[in-house]
């Protein structure tokens, strides 16, 4: 099967190849993510897919690509093209409904521990929102969800230019901070107005998102977590 990136791991200075997944690849698919949840001290910060969430999406209903090294898949993106119900994402971050199927999810992203540090996420991100770009029609809206403090999820999110647009219970009452990245935005953004919010303050971010503010940044300051939320010099008619 052909590659689509090649590269080395400069951690560990050897040779890794990117390509696309197929259902054959599903058992290492799952052993990757059974490695990254193994590893984590709150289980909660990730929502893992099941089986039949990477079937379907394998079945042609998205994308996966996956890095090799050492004849074994060491990392894996996915892109979802989800159904239209009631938990759609474009719902929560006030997209209209016609504007619902120009929507995609950017999925789960998993790197096994021993290769961290070698920026996979962000590789296998710039090459999956490539595969993406040949689509035609052409999708506008990225969303995501993201658990608050699973900063390096958060981290990735926002190196890829994605904004904080809602923060609620999804997934049967877990909190999330839902994403998004409008693909026909191209200018750079103007904000008239800024400000750092605690990420444990769940209601006063909320209360922000729900008056047209979007989480564009985040630091660390004292060993606490601060999302910068500013507000855009235009009115953005696609959200809440």
């Amino acid at each position: 099967m052909s590659h689509i990136y090649k590269g080395i791991l400069k951690n560990k200075q050897i040779s890794f190849a990117v390509r696309k997944l197929t259902m054959g690849d599903l058992p290492g698919i799952l052993n990757v993510q059974d490695q990254v949840i193994l590893q984590l001290e709150n289980k909660k910060r990730l929502q893992p897919l099941t089986d039949e969430e990477f079937q379907f999406i394998l079945e042609g209903n998205g994308w996966m690509i996956g890095a090799f090294a050492e004849d074994q898949l060491i990392a894996f993106r996915a892109l979802l093209v989800p159904l239209i119900d009631e938990e759609h994402l474009g719902r929560d971050i006030g997209l209209s409904e016609t504007e619902l199927p120009k929507v995609i999810y950017q999925e789960i992203s998993n790197v096994l521990p021993k290769f961290r540090g070698n920026q996979l996420q962000k590789i296998l991100a710039s090459l999956i929102m490539h595969e993406l770009a040949k689509e035609n029609p052409p999708y506008r809206y990225v969303c995501c969800t993201v658990a608050p403090f699973n900063i390096p999820s958060l981290k990735d999110k926002f190196a890829q230019g994605m904004k904080i647009a809602a923060l609620k219970e999804k997934y049967g009452g877990s909190m999330r901070y839902i994403l998004v990245k409008d693909l026909e935005d191209i200018e750079e953004p103007k904000y008239k107005e800024t400000i750092f919010m605690q990420m444990q303050d769940i209601h006063a971010q909320q209360v922000k998102l729900a008056e047209g503010w979007h989480g564009i940044q985040m630091e660390e300051r004292e060993g606490e977590w601060w999302v910068q939320y500013a507000l855009s010099t235009s009115n953005d008619q696609h959200r809440q």
